[in-house]
């Protein structure tokens, strides 16, 4: 077998079939109420329906894209660059974060005064960004101030796609029956507004980070259109920079929402930097794991200082929500004991040995308002992680499994 090429900033590209358009279908553009308002979608051709009277033609089905600019024919894509920072002008224009001199993390810093590191390093002449003191830069908070952002109207246009444009060219289309809502609050139209109000009501959550201004803006939520992941990274065993990029362009061609980084290998601070640096979409990790490495793989050598260092360092990069198992308590791990198949969450488990090695609370949970703190001055969203979920359906719903849901009810309040 031959060994994979070593991974080079200077030659770094993405696979030719990542960057070309898709078959039978355009890359198009809705602006919004401003000029760098610009929404993507994928107009997809249809064939015309063959019947006994000749063929019907079909309109043109408009759809949400995921794609970024890799898709776009008109784009000229460097992963050397990086992407558009489409959302810098808007940051800036709030006037409530300040531009550091480099990074402030421990681990930052030393990543990138290591020489030893140039031929990977992304070169990125852009500093991170942070709150000014006593300022909350996170979509929430604006929602909740009653300002509606341009992510906001961005997200909008998005959702609500060329809905009214479709049902015209079908005609009786939108008079069908709208099917059962379950509960869900689906408007015909969605505005600006609603996904304010959405996002105010605690019901959504739009994932933006200010360090990655590269991100085309997205929500999740009960009332939006269904989301999905997409996960990469590497290990100890394989895998390069190089390939971890090309993931992502591929799973952002077929329709990923949002990537989540779980890297455990070589150079994850570099990885990630690339990563963010060139995906249209939110990027998610779970931080614990880079903790992990730090302490080559023991956890009960993790600390508060590491973890705290590591949300820094990945905050400043642009990572846009953690994962953050905060709701395992000490009281809850014996209730593992009688499972089939124990604690199959990586990150629960980590955590599971740190509780039981000191006999303590986990950090995670004892500092949960720091990292709060830490979350709203990069807006970085929270993904609360079910540590112990059951890996068995005879697990399923045991008192373990709803000892951590309540807790992570507790939090989220």
């Amino acid at each position: 077998m031959n060994a994979p090429t070593p991974f080079s900033a200077e030659q770094a590209t993405v696979p030719a079939e990542t960057i070309t358009p898709l078959p039978r279908s355009q890359k198009i553009y809705v602006t919004g109420s401003r000029p760098d308002i610009r929404v993507p979608m994928r107009r997809i051709e249809q064939n015309p329906t063959q019947g006994k009277n000749g063929a019907e033609i079909n309109p043109p089905v408009i759809v949400y894209d995921t794609s970024g600019p890799y898709t776009d024919p008109q784009a000229n894509i460097d992963i050397r660059l990086g992407l558009a920072s489409i959302r810098q002008t808007w940051i800036e224009d709030r006037s409530d974060t300040e531009q550091l001199s480099g990074p402030s993390s421990h681990y930052g810093i030393e990543r990138l005064q290591d020489q030893n590191l140039t031929a990977l390093r992304f070169e990125l002449t852009r500093q991170p960004r942070r709150a000014k003191p006593g300022k909350n830069v996170s979509q929430m908070h604006y929602a909740r101030q009653g300002i509606i952002t341009p992510e906001m109207e961005f997200i909008a246009i998005r959702e609500q796609g060329q809905r009214a444009e479709l049902e015209a060219a079908l005609g009786l289309y939108g008079k069908q029956h709208q099917g059962e809502p379950m509960g869900a609050n689906l408007p015909h139209k969605v505005t600006a507004e609603f996904v304010r109000s959405e996002v105010a009501a605690g019901r959504a959550i739009i994932p933006a980070n200010i360090n990655h201004p590269e991100a085309e803006p997205m929500i999740i939520g009960r009332n939006f259109l269904v989301k999905i992941n997409a996960n990469i990274g590497n290990s100890a065993v394989g895998s390069s920079i190089g390939e971890e990029v090309d993931k992502m362009t591929w799973a952002i061609r077929w329709g990923g929402d949002t990537i989540m980084d779980l890297s455990t290998g070589k150079n994850i601070h570099e990885t990630r930097e690339w990563i963010i640096r060139n995906s249209p979409v939110p990027v998610g990790t779970v931080p614990i794991y880079q903790a992990l490495e730090k302490v080559n793989g023991k956890a009960e050598d993790l600390t508060w200082e590491i973890f705290r260092d590591t949300l820094i360092e990945q905050a400043e990069q642009g990572v846009d929500y953690f994962t953050i198992h905060a709701g395992i308590r000490l009281a809850h791990i014996p209730l593992t004991a009688s499972r089939l198949t124990g604690i199959v969450s990586r990150g629960g488990s980590i955590m599971a040995k740190w509780c039981l090695t000191h006999h303590k609370e986990s950090f995670l949970y004892t500092h949960f308002e720091d990292i709060c703190e830490i979350m709203k001055t990069y807006d970085v969203s929270f993904s609360l992680g079910d540590g112990l979920r059951p890996g068995s359906i005879y697990d399923a719903n045991d008192a373990a499994q709803f000892a951590e849901l309540k807790t992570l009810g507790e939090l989220t309040q």
